[in-house]
Protein backbone atom coordinates (compact mmCIF):
# COMPACT_ATOMS: atom_id res chain seq x y z
CA UNK A 1 0.00 0.00 0.00
CA UNK A 2 1.44 3.15 -0.82
CA UNK A 3 2.07 5.93 1.63
CA UNK A 4 0.16 9.25 2.52
CA UNK A 5 2.36 12.32 1.31
CA UNK A 6 2.74 14.96 3.47
CA UNK A 7 4.30 17.95 3.56
CA UNK A 8 6.54 19.66 6.28
CA UNK A 9 6.16 23.03 7.13
CA UNK A 10 8.46 25.27 8.81
CA UNK A 11 11.22 22.75 8.27
CA UNK A 12 14.26 25.12 9.23
CA UNK A 13 13.15 25.62 12.62
CA UNK A 14 13.39 23.34 16.00
CA UNK A 15 9.27 22.15 15.69
CA UNK A 16 10.18 21.13 11.62
CA UNK A 17 12.93 19.52 12.35
CA UNK A 18 11.63 16.84 15.20
CA UNK A 19 8.95 16.50 12.54
CA UNK A 20 11.48 15.29 9.95
CA UNK A 21 12.78 13.28 12.63
CA UNK A 22 9.34 11.45 13.25
CA UNK A 23 8.47 10.97 9.48
CA UNK A 24 12.32 9.23 8.54
CA UNK A 25 10.94 5.89 7.37
CA UNK A 26 7.43 6.08 8.98
CA UNK A 27 5.24 3.10 7.73
CA UNK A 28 2.05 5.49 6.71
CA UNK A 29 3.57 8.80 5.84
CA UNK A 30 6.14 10.06 3.24
CA UNK A 31 7.81 13.53 2.95
CA UNK A 32 6.87 14.52 -0.17
CA UNK A 33 8.56 18.24 0.69
CA UNK A 34 10.20 20.71 3.62
CA UNK A 35 8.93 24.22 2.97
CA UNK A 36 9.75 27.39 4.77
CA UNK A 37 10.50 30.95 4.25
CA UNK A 38 11.51 32.32 0.63
CA UNK A 39 15.28 33.37 2.49
CA UNK A 40 15.88 29.25 3.16
CA UNK A 41 14.83 28.09 -0.53
CA UNK A 42 17.70 25.87 -2.04
CA UNK A 43 19.14 25.21 1.60
CA UNK A 44 20.15 21.56 2.31
CA UNK A 45 18.11 20.44 5.47
CA UNK A 46 22.40 20.35 6.76
CA UNK A 47 23.06 23.30 6.34
CA UNK A 48 20.24 24.52 8.82
CA UNK A 49 20.33 21.93 11.28
CA UNK A 50 19.34 22.71 14.48
CA UNK A 51 18.18 19.34 16.00
CA UNK A 52 21.69 17.81 17.84
CA UNK A 53 20.82 14.64 19.40
CA UNK A 54 19.50 12.69 16.28
CA UNK A 55 21.29 11.80 13.28
CA UNK A 56 19.57 11.74 10.26
CA UNK A 57 20.17 10.11 7.30
CA UNK A 58 22.16 11.13 4.41
CA UNK A 59 19.49 11.77 1.64
CA UNK A 60 17.22 13.48 4.55
CA UNK A 61 20.20 15.88 5.41
CA UNK A 62 20.53 16.56 1.82
CA UNK A 63 17.25 16.99 0.76
CA UNK A 64 16.49 20.84 -0.49
CA UNK A 65 13.82 23.33 1.75
CA UNK A 66 11.15 24.58 -0.63
CA UNK A 67 9.24 28.34 -0.21
CA UNK A 68 6.12 27.13 1.03
CA UNK A 69 3.81 26.90 -2.13
CA UNK A 70 0.46 26.13 -1.10
CA UNK A 71 -0.97 25.65 -4.35
CA UNK A 72 1.96 22.87 -4.60
CA UNK A 73 1.43 21.32 -1.02
CA UNK A 74 -2.47 21.13 -1.56
CA UNK A 75 -2.21 19.65 -5.26
CA UNK A 76 0.42 16.59 -3.95
CA UNK A 77 -0.27 16.16 -0.15
CA UNK A 78 -2.67 14.95 1.99
CA UNK A 79 -1.67 16.31 4.97
CA UNK A 80 0.47 18.76 6.34
CA UNK A 81 2.61 18.97 9.38
CA UNK A 82 3.36 22.70 10.64
CA UNK A 83 5.95 23.94 12.86
CA UNK A 84 5.29 27.22 11.76
CA UNK A 85 5.10 30.47 14.21
CA UNK A 86 1.84 31.23 15.02
CA UNK A 87 1.28 34.53 13.74
CA UNK A 88 2.08 32.60 10.15
CA UNK A 89 0.29 29.48 10.71
CA UNK A 90 -3.44 30.86 11.36
CA UNK A 91 -3.78 31.77 7.56
CA UNK A 92 -1.76 29.66 6.23
CA UNK A 93 -3.32 26.29 7.88
CA UNK A 94 -6.71 27.96 6.88
CA UNK A 95 -5.87 28.03 3.72
CA UNK A 96 -4.57 24.84 3.46
CA UNK A 97 -8.01 23.23 5.33
CA UNK A 98 -9.80 25.25 2.84
CA UNK A 99 -7.77 23.13 -0.08
CA UNK A 100 -8.59 19.78 0.97
CA UNK A 101 -5.24 19.33 2.93
CA UNK A 102 -5.34 18.14 6.93
CA UNK A 103 -3.21 20.04 8.59
CA UNK A 104 -2.22 19.01 12.34
CA UNK A 105 -0.42 21.86 13.70
CA UNK A 106 2.22 22.50 16.73
CA UNK A 107 0.81 26.15 16.47
CA UNK A 108 -1.60 27.85 19.07
CA UNK A 109 -3.67 30.05 16.75
CA UNK A 110 -6.54 27.47 15.97
CA UNK A 111 -6.46 25.68 19.43
CA UNK A 112 -8.94 27.77 20.72
CA UNK A 113 -11.37 27.74 17.57
CA UNK A 114 -14.96 26.33 18.18
CA UNK A 115 -14.44 23.27 16.19
CA UNK A 116 -11.12 22.80 16.22
CA UNK A 117 -9.87 20.07 18.62
CA UNK A 118 -6.54 20.10 21.07
CA UNK A 119 -5.85 16.83 20.98
CA UNK A 120 -3.63 14.42 22.82
CA UNK A 121 -4.69 10.36 21.73
CA UNK A 122 -4.81 9.13 25.04
CA UNK A 123 -7.29 11.68 26.42
CA UNK A 124 -9.21 12.70 23.73
CA UNK A 125 -9.48 11.17 20.79
CA UNK A 126 -13.22 11.19 21.12
CA UNK A 127 -12.85 14.83 19.90
CA UNK A 128 -11.61 13.64 16.88
CA UNK A 129 -15.22 14.24 15.91
CA UNK A 130 -15.36 17.81 15.64
CA UNK A 131 -13.34 18.08 12.59
CA UNK A 132 -16.98 16.99 10.59
CA UNK A 133 -18.18 20.02 11.89
CA UNK A 134 -15.22 22.44 10.01
CA UNK A 135 -16.92 24.40 7.68
CA UNK A 136 -13.84 23.00 5.12
CA UNK A 137 -14.36 18.93 6.40
CA UNK A 138 -16.44 18.00 3.17
CA UNK A 139 -13.72 19.36 0.94
CA UNK A 140 -11.61 16.40 2.92
CA UNK A 141 -9.32 19.42 4.83
CA UNK A 142 -9.49 20.38 8.30
CA UNK A 143 -6.97 21.65 11.25
CA UNK A 144 -6.12 19.23 14.03
CA UNK A 145 -4.16 21.29 17.15
CA UNK A 146 -1.80 19.30 19.73
CA UNK A 147 -1.40 21.44 23.31
CA UNK A 148 0.64 23.49 24.20
CA UNK A 149 4.16 21.48 24.95
CA UNK A 150 3.11 22.49 29.12
CA UNK A 151 -0.32 21.29 29.04
CA UNK A 152 0.70 18.06 27.15
CA UNK A 153 3.17 16.79 30.46
CA UNK A 154 0.25 16.82 32.87
CA UNK A 155 -2.48 16.08 30.57
CA UNK A 156 -2.45 12.25 30.38
CA UNK A 157 -1.63 11.60 33.89
CA UNK A 158 -4.53 14.11 34.98
CA UNK A 159 -6.94 11.98 32.49
CA UNK A 160 -6.26 8.68 34.62
CA UNK A 161 -6.65 10.70 37.61
CA UNK A 162 -9.83 12.26 36.19
CA UNK A 163 -11.71 9.42 35.21
CA UNK A 164 -10.43 7.47 38.28
CA UNK A 165 -11.25 9.75 40.79
CA UNK A 166 -12.78 12.60 39.65
CA UNK A 167 -10.53 16.12 39.90
CA UNK A 168 -11.13 19.33 42.43
CA UNK A 169 -7.96 21.68 41.93
CA UNK A 170 -4.48 21.33 39.96
CA UNK A 171 -2.25 23.63 41.03
CA UNK A 172 0.61 23.24 38.77
CA UNK A 173 4.15 25.02 38.77
CA UNK A 174 6.02 24.10 35.59
CA UNK A 175 10.20 24.75 35.17
CA UNK A 176 10.72 24.50 31.56
CA UNK A 177 13.10 23.68 29.08
CA UNK A 178 14.92 26.52 26.75
CA UNK A 179 14.12 24.66 23.50
CA UNK A 180 10.70 25.29 23.90
CA UNK A 181 10.84 28.70 23.41
CA UNK A 182 11.99 27.91 19.72
CA UNK A 183 15.71 28.46 18.29
CA UNK A 184 17.74 29.84 19.57
CA UNK A 185 15.62 30.38 22.47
CA UNK A 186 16.39 32.33 25.78
CA UNK A 187 19.73 34.62 25.55
CA UNK A 188 22.27 33.01 26.94
CA UNK A 189 22.95 35.70 29.36
CA UNK A 190 19.65 35.16 30.49
CA UNK A 191 18.84 31.39 31.33
CA UNK A 192 22.31 29.64 32.49
CA UNK A 193 22.62 30.06 36.15
CA UNK A 194 19.69 31.65 36.17
CA UNK A 195 15.30 30.84 36.58
CA UNK A 196 13.19 33.27 34.48
CA UNK A 197 9.73 33.31 36.24
CA UNK A 198 7.56 34.51 33.19
CA UNK A 199 6.76 32.86 30.32
CA UNK A 200 4.51 35.28 27.72
CA UNK A 201 0.37 33.61 27.64
CA UNK A 202 1.64 30.03 29.27
CA UNK A 203 -0.12 29.95 32.53
CA UNK A 204 -3.31 31.22 30.93
CA UNK A 205 -2.75 28.53 27.69
CA UNK A 206 -2.59 25.83 30.17
CA UNK A 207 -5.63 27.40 32.65
CA UNK A 208 -8.00 26.68 29.19
CA UNK A 209 -6.43 23.84 27.40
CA UNK A 210 -6.49 21.45 29.92
CA UNK A 211 -10.38 22.31 30.56
CA UNK A 212 -10.97 21.79 26.98
CA UNK A 213 -9.06 18.67 26.42
CA UNK A 214 -10.40 16.86 29.38
CA UNK A 215 -13.95 18.12 28.51
CA UNK A 216 -16.64 16.76 26.16
CA UNK A 217 -17.36 17.48 22.35
CA UNK A 218 -21.38 17.43 22.31
CA UNK A 219 -23.96 19.03 19.97
CA UNK A 220 -21.33 21.12 18.10
CA UNK A 221 -19.86 22.28 20.84
CA UNK A 222 -17.01 21.64 23.66
CA UNK A 223 -18.24 21.17 27.38
CA UNK A 224 -15.14 21.83 29.49
CA UNK A 225 -14.13 20.54 32.41
CA UNK A 226 -15.56 21.55 35.91
CA UNK A 227 -12.09 21.52 37.81
CA UNK A 228 -9.64 24.23 38.55
CA UNK A 229 -6.22 24.77 37.25
CA UNK A 230 -3.86 27.16 38.60
CA UNK A 231 -0.45 27.76 36.60
CA UNK A 232 2.90 29.17 37.68
CA UNK A 233 5.70 28.95 34.72
CA UNK A 234 9.29 29.54 34.43
CA UNK A 235 11.70 28.91 32.04
CA UNK A 236 14.96 27.17 33.47
CA UNK A 237 18.02 26.31 31.84
CA UNK A 238 17.50 22.70 30.82
CA UNK A 239 17.59 21.92 27.05
CA UNK A 240 14.45 19.75 26.43
CA UNK A 241 12.49 18.13 28.93
CA UNK A 242 9.71 20.25 30.98
CA UNK A 243 9.28 19.30 34.69
CA UNK A 244 6.14 19.92 36.43
CA UNK A 245 5.06 19.65 39.65
CA UNK A 246 1.36 19.22 40.48
CA UNK A 247 -0.58 19.50 43.51
CA UNK A 248 -3.94 17.92 43.02
CA UNK A 249 -6.95 17.64 45.29
CA UNK A 250 -9.05 14.83 43.49
CA UNK A 251 -13.17 13.54 44.01
CA UNK A 252 -11.94 10.37 46.07
CA UNK A 253 -9.62 9.21 48.49
CA UNK A 254 -7.37 6.63 46.94
CA UNK A 255 -4.34 5.08 48.90
CA UNK A 256 -0.91 6.04 47.36
CA UNK A 257 -0.25 2.40 46.19
CA UNK A 258 -3.67 2.75 44.39
CA UNK A 259 -3.16 6.31 43.11
CA UNK A 260 0.42 4.79 41.93
CA UNK A 261 -1.57 1.51 39.80
CA UNK A 262 -4.47 3.89 38.43
CA UNK A 263 -1.28 5.43 36.64
CA UNK A 264 1.18 2.74 35.57
CA UNK A 265 -1.84 0.55 34.11
CA UNK A 266 -3.37 3.55 32.25
CA UNK A 267 -3.67 2.65 28.28
CA UNK A 268 -5.85 4.00 25.38
CA UNK A 269 -6.67 3.81 21.89
CA UNK A 270 -3.03 4.98 20.65
CA UNK A 271 -2.20 1.43 22.23
CA UNK A 272 -5.17 -0.34 21.44
CA UNK A 273 -4.28 0.35 17.77
CA UNK A 274 -1.11 -0.22 18.11
CA UNK A 275 0.34 3.30 16.09
CA UNK A 276 3.71 3.57 15.17
CA UNK A 277 4.61 6.59 17.78
CA UNK A 278 2.14 5.45 20.58
CA UNK A 279 4.57 4.34 24.07
CA UNK A 280 3.47 1.19 25.07
CA UNK A 281 3.35 2.11 28.31
CA UNK A 282 2.03 5.89 28.40
CA UNK A 283 2.39 7.19 32.08
CA UNK A 284 6.01 5.65 33.14
CA UNK A 285 5.72 5.57 37.37
CA UNK A 286 9.80 5.97 38.64
CA UNK A 287 10.14 5.46 42.54
CA UNK A 288 13.55 6.43 43.33
CA UNK A 289 13.64 9.60 45.20
CA UNK A 290 15.28 12.00 42.87
CA UNK A 291 13.24 11.13 39.79
CA UNK A 292 11.57 11.76 37.09
CA UNK A 293 15.18 13.67 35.83
CA UNK A 294 15.25 15.46 32.43
CA UNK A 295 18.95 14.82 31.65
CA UNK A 296 17.66 10.44 32.33
CA UNK A 297 13.86 11.12 31.74
CA UNK A 298 12.91 12.81 28.91
CA UNK A 299 13.33 10.12 26.14
CA UNK A 300 11.38 7.81 27.84
CA UNK A 301 9.21 5.64 26.09
CA UNK A 302 9.30 2.07 24.12
CA UNK A 303 9.53 1.28 21.35
CA UNK A 304 12.31 3.33 19.46
CA UNK A 305 10.48 5.39 17.51
CA UNK A 306 8.09 5.82 20.85
CA UNK A 307 11.56 7.92 22.87
CA UNK A 308 10.32 10.60 24.22
CA UNK A 309 6.84 10.11 23.70
CA UNK A 310 5.93 8.63 27.30
CA UNK A 311 4.95 10.98 30.51
CA UNK A 312 7.11 10.33 33.98
CA UNK A 313 6.02 10.65 36.94
CA UNK A 314 7.37 10.29 40.61
CA UNK A 315 8.13 12.07 43.76
CA UNK A 316 4.20 10.40 44.70
CA UNK A 317 3.58 11.68 47.96
CA UNK A 318 0.07 12.58 50.22
CA UNK A 319 -0.19 16.11 52.61
CA UNK A 320 -2.92 17.82 54.32
CA UNK A 321 -5.72 15.88 51.75
CA UNK A 322 -3.70 16.49 48.78
CA UNK A 323 -1.63 14.65 46.38
CA UNK A 324 1.73 15.85 44.94
CA UNK A 325 3.51 14.75 41.82
CA UNK A 326 6.11 15.74 40.18
CA UNK A 327 5.83 14.96 35.97
CA UNK A 328 8.50 15.38 32.75
CA UNK A 329 7.61 15.01 29.48
CA UNK A 330 9.99 15.60 26.15
CA UNK A 331 8.70 19.32 24.59
CA UNK A 332 9.79 19.40 21.31
CA UNK A 333 9.08 15.64 20.58
CA UNK A 334 5.65 14.50 22.82
CA UNK A 335 4.72 18.23 23.43
CA UNK A 336 5.73 18.95 20.17
CA UNK A 337 6.09 17.39 16.60
CA UNK A 338 5.64 14.17 18.06
CA UNK A 339 1.79 14.45 19.51
CA UNK A 340 0.67 16.05 15.85
CA UNK A 341 2.19 12.73 14.41
CA UNK A 342 0.74 10.33 16.68
CA UNK A 343 -2.56 12.73 15.95
CA UNK A 344 -2.27 11.94 12.45
CA UNK A 345 -1.52 8.21 12.98
CA UNK A 346 -4.98 8.47 15.04
CA UNK A 347 -6.62 10.13 12.14
CA UNK A 348 -5.60 7.54 9.71
CA UNK A 349 -6.96 4.73 11.82
CA UNK A 350 -9.84 6.28 12.85
CA UNK A 351 -10.41 6.24 8.67
CA UNK A 352 -9.93 10.51 8.54
CA UNK A 353 -7.68 10.13 5.88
Amino acid sequence: MSKIQVAVLGATGMIGQRFIQMLEDHPYFEIEGLYASERSHGKRLGDVLKVRDHVYKDDIMDRRIETMDLEKISKNCRVAFSGIPSELAGPTETELAGKGVAVFTNAGSHRMDRHVPIIIPEINWSQFDSVKDQDTYSSGGYIVTNANCSSTGIAIPLKALYDAYGLKQVFVSTYQALSGAGYPGVPSLDAVGNVVPFISHEEEKMESELAKMLGTYENGDFKYADFKVMANCARVPVVDGHLESLVLELGADPSLEEFEKTLADFRAEPQKFKLPSAPEQPIIVRHEENRPQPVFDAMAGTPERARGMATTVGRIRKSNGYYKVFALSHNTLRGGAGGSVLNAELAKAKGLL
